[in-house]
């Protein structure tokens, strides 16, 4: 049976960081004309392009100094991960795999490529949520991990 931790439901914090990601998504691509796929603006500095390096730098570090900031403000909510490090590394290379063959990831395809109702991207994100529900049943129930 599933237990919901209600007294951890928060509805309006979880609406204002839905709103604050889409507005930004979509202010990044009316204003820089490029999608806000993480995996895609990662992978550009592998084979970087000159003109492309430090858009992409300054995105990236916000992404670690938001956090960083938002300590100097508030205590960061707790983190528990149940897997082993091994585990980890697995299931990230296998995200990595699994952006470069469906051409983007979450972000890019969740966020940025259903709100210019991609067919691409819908397709793309029911994929990997059945991939998630599957894979977290068969490592609870089926595995009894």
């Amino acid at each position: 049976m599933i237990q919901i931790a209600w007294e951890s439901f928060t509805p309006w914090s979880a609406l204002i960081g839905g709103l604050v990601i889409g507005l930004a998504a979509a202010l990044f691509v009316l204003l820089n004309g490029r999608i806000a796929g993480i995996s895609g603006i990662l992978g550009g500095l592998l084979t970087p392009v000159r003109s492309d390096i430090g858009w992409r730098v300054a995105f990236l570090a916000g992404m670690i100094l938001a956090p960083a900031i938002w300590v100097a403000f508030a205590p960061m909510p707790a983190i528990e991960v149940n897997a082993s490090y091994p585990v980890i590394i697995v299931a990230g290379l296998l995200v990595g795999v699994g952006t470069r063959y469906g051409s983007g990831c979450t972000s890019g395809h969740g966020v940025c490529g259903l709100s210019r109702f991609s067919l691409r991207s819908l397709l793309a994100t029911l994929t990997f949520m059945v991939a998630g529900f599957v894979t977290v049943f068969l490592i609870r129930h089926a595995f009894g991990g």
